[in-house]
This record gives C-alpha cells, sequence and structure tokens, in this order.
C-alpha cells in the first residue's frame, strides 16, 4: 500500500525586522498571506512575497512557505 500525499492548502509568510529588544536581539513579525494557488511555483511565490515586502516600512528579513498536505493511502 502506498500513501500519496495531496497539497491542500498552500501559504507564505513574510518576516520582518521590526526593531530590537534592550539586548540587541532583533523582533520579528511575522505577516501570513493565505489562499495560495498549491500549484504555484516557488519562483512565483517568491517575486509576489518580495513585491509585498518592499511596500512594507520595515527590512525583510526571510520568505516562507507552508503547505499543508493531505495524506491517503492507495490500495
Amino acid at each position: 500500500m502506498a500513501i500519496v500525499s495531496t497539497v491542500t492548502d498552500s501559504r507564505f509568510q513574510l518576516k520582518l525586522q521590526t526593531g530590537q529588544d534592550a539586548d540587541g536581539n532583533p523582533i520579528i513579525k511575522t505577516k501570513t498571506y493565505s489562499r495560495v494557488k498549491p500549484a504555484a511555483l516557488d519562483e512565483d511565490v517568491y517575486a509576489v512575497a518580495s513585491s509585498i515586502a518592499s511596500l512594507q516600512t520595515n527590512p525583510l528579513v526571510a520568505v516562507k512557505r507552508v503547505d499543508e498536505e493531505e495524506l491517503t493511502q492507495t490500495v
């Protein structure tokens, strides 16, 4: 029996540095954007994320893609 993985939901997150704490460590804020097409290429998701990040006042630290998958068993 094989297990098949199907992406059911996808989103991306922008990690933005909003400042520094008292010890000089960066404070990171995360903004999440949902309803990304699961079939979208990583390059396209990154391009959109970069465009949105360029509109932010805080600098971009990272872009993270989060995919949720459903596992099913085949006979």
